[in-house]
């Protein structure tokens, strides 16, 4: 399961405000140990102030949901991880080796560093399917 996500280029970040009310996003992400870590970065955004961002403050909980479609319905699998979250600050080490393994991965993040907030998940439980 660990190499299926972190070979994945693209998740889908859950989490859940204050209010009850689920929100869902796209992003990319960089897997290190049992933590997968997001950072806002420079594409437009409708506001400055990201929910994600306040529902993981509010809360302290998200969840990860890597998959892959194929015509092919045998190769079709996802992995979820479940998890506290939690916005890493800038100025600690675990930001910038959160940013250096995201512009490993992604040679855009290489090309232009994300100046956003960096989103922590740390993994408390993995669970998913295969169609093989």
């Amino acid at each position: 399961m660990r190499s299926l996500v972190r070979n994945a280029r693209v998740g889908h970040l859950a989490t859940v405000g204050a209010d009850g009310l689920p929100h869902v996003v796209p992003i990319c992400f960089a897997l290190i140990e049992a933590t997968a870590y997001s950072a806002v970065d420079h594409k437009p955004k409708r506001h400055p102030r990201l929910r994600r961002i306040a529902n993981i403050e509010a809360t302290g909980h998200a969840t990860l949901l890597v998959d892959h479609y194929d015509e092919d319905w045998s190769a079709l699998w996802w992995v979820r991880l479940d998890g506290s979250a939690r916005v890493v600050v800038h100025e600690l080490n675990e930001a910038g080796d959160a940013l250096a393994a995201l512009a490993a991965k992604y040679e855009q993040y290489a090309q232009s560093p994300p100046t956003g907030p960096v989103i922590a998940l740390d993994v408390a439980s993995w669970s998913g399917w295969s169609g093989s």
